[in-house]
């Protein structure tokens, strides 16, 4: 069993800049991902946090936190969640509330397990568009 609520160590460090350009990034994949399943291309991140949470643990590390209607991510200290301004986390009366056991369930641990092989993917691709894009507008370019 995973224990998504322990601290993980970053691939890269995490920053402001860094986040809007994961959250962009995130947005154009679960857009992707509506376009792969014949649904409406979402709005906003609604219904991407078991995503958004996964792939900022997997670039940014720190750990997983959340319950049965949320997650997002502590890093360094403090709540960064990709999906802060989506719809749907703004309905949630305590989006940040934190219930550990809730990830020791099996069917929530079969979920995000299965969620992984898409995440990491995406982190892949991410982490080579950022080294791309920061090599591009350094000075030496």
């Amino acid at each position: 069993m995973t224990d998504w609520t322990v601290n993980r160590e970053a691939q890269i460090a995490y920053s402001y800049e860094r986040f809007a350009l994961a959250k962009i990034f995130v947005f154009r994949k679960w857009c992707e991902q509506a376009a792969e399943r014949g649904v409406l291309p979402p709005a906003d991140l609604s219904g991407s946090c078991k995503y958004g949470s996964l792939f900022m643990n997997e670039v940014f590390g720190g750990s997983i936190c959340g319950h049965y209607e949320h997650q997002y991510n502590i890093i360094g200290g403090r709540i960064v969640d990709l999906s802060h301004d989506a719809i749907d986390v703004g309905r949630i009366t305590n989006p940040y509330l934190h219930e550990p056991d809730f990830f020791a369930i099996p069917e929530k641990q079969a979920s995000l397990n299965g969620c992984l092989p898409r995440v990491e993917r995406w982190a892949v691709q991410f982490l080579e568009e950022l080294k791309d894009s920061e090599a591009s507008s350094s000075p030496e370019s």
